[in-house]
């Protein structure tokens, strides 16, 4: 197993697995590629577990544990991360402030785009646009992640936004953002 990176202790590739150690713990990450049986076409698989990314919520992102972030779905599909009610969240007019929301939609594009490529914790926003639709609740507030497109370089996804006492029918916001992923011989 190879090192290099502070809190990932070693990794080594067996295959179409990788495995990680994270603070002395095992993490497994498949890097199997599913085909779709109705059109043969080839279908994302997750290359990071819910388990691995939660794991890296707690141990490398401090602020999320300060926001309540936690981790509601990893699929093929989306990721949905939710950030829980605190009354700190507030802004006069007993609003949730906008820098909660745009924390929380960070987060679900960088668990979106790990899910993607895996591991690779040196991928960095280079760009978050955010359009504020209504007042959310007082409430957790929901964020669903879905990728537009991966490319070698760059991700790009969007979150819709929503507050749980209003539902996903009525988004309190909606995000777009863009990733820089690091070239392979860059990365972890």
């Amino acid at each position: 197993m190879q090192g290099g990176h502070a809190g990932l202790d070693r990794f080594a590739a067996l295959g179409d697995t990788v495995v990680l150690m994270v603070r002395k713990r095992r993490v497994t990450v498949n890097r199997e590629q599913q085909t779709d049986a109705s059109s043969g076409a080839a279908t994302t698989s997750l290359l990071l577990t819910e388990e691995a990314f939660r794991d890296i919520l707690d141990e490398r992102l401090p602020f999320a544990g300060m926001m309540g972030i936690a981790v509601d779905h990893f699929a093929d599909d989306h990721v949905r991360l939710r950030a829980q009610y605190n009354e700190r969240f507030l802004r006069p007019g007993g609003t949730i402030a906008g820098p909660v929301m745009m924390g929380l939609a960070d987060a679900a594009l960088y668990a979106l785009v790990l899910s993607r490529i895996g591991p690779v914790e040196l991928a960095v926003t280079t760009s978050l646009t955010i359009n504020f639709l209504r007042k959310p609740g007082t409430a957790d507030v929901v964020a669903d992640a879905r990728m537009l497109k991966l490319g070698k370089r760059l991700a790009v996804g969007e979150v819709t936004l929503f507050s749980e006492d209003t539902g996903e029918g009525d988004p309190v916001a909606h995000v777009t953002g863009t990733y820089s992923i690091p070239p392979p011989e860059q990365r972890l």
